[in-house]
């Protein structure tokens, strides 16, 4: 038995993080934290007012989820975040350095009809030109998965659950270490251990 993931939904705006987040910590039966409550109002305000954060403005939000996820570390949970830059990804694994990343795909206009159809969110999609030039998908190095955002909730969390299922869970959970996936590891057999004399 595996140590529970502790997972970063990520995704530029309208790519359902809030709604596949608590999807996902149900079916992984763990807690989850939505990202933009860890925003402070300086934050909110400018969004509202369609005004892109700078990185000064997201350090302390990061920071604040960053600390949140190494609460959870060896327990288990979700969280939203947009996590567009390495950089950013990078500040979150310094505070809770095994984390996965779930990263939500999908096309400029898929995205922009979802958001166009979205009551109550301070995102306007004004700001999705700015958030896709942003964007540095997960490199070869960092544990996570992408996942594209075709179709109902429910099979984008499936797709998800499944992606994490088959990450392995040493690098993917509580072990900063990176270490290379073994081809020939099939769950089951060992290695052999050297006798002691």
């Amino acid at each position: 038995m595996h140590t529970p993931h502790v997972v970063v939904v990520m995704g530029v705006a309208g790519t359902g993080k809030t709604t596949i987040g608590p999807l996902l910590a149900a079916q992984l039966g763990v807690p989850y934290a939505e990202g933009d409550d860890f925003h402070p109002e300086a934050n909110i305000a400018k969004m509202s007012a369609g005004t892109p954060l700078t990185d000064d403005d997201r350090w302390p939000w990061l920071d604040a989820i960053g600390v949140w996820a190494h609460g959870r570390a060896g327990l288990g949970g979700v969280v939203s975040s947009s996590a567009l830059k390495r950089s950013y990804r990078d500040r979150l694994r310094s505070a809770a350095p095994g984390i996965t990343f779930v990263h939500l795909t999908g096309s400029r206009e898929l995205i922009e009809g979802r958001m166009s159809r979205r009551q109550g969110h301070f995102m306007p999609t004004a700001l999705l030109d700015s958030q896709f030039a942003t964007l540095q998908p997960l490199g070869p190095d960092e544990a996570g998965v992408e996942v594209d955002v075709a179709g109902s909730p429910e099979e984008i969390t499936e797709r998800a659950v499944a992606a994490l299922s088959a990450l392995d869970p040493t690098t993917a959970v509580g072990d900063p270490e990176p270490t290379a996936p073994d081809p020939s590891a099939d769950g089951g057999a060992q290695p052999p251990r050297p006798s002691s004399q």
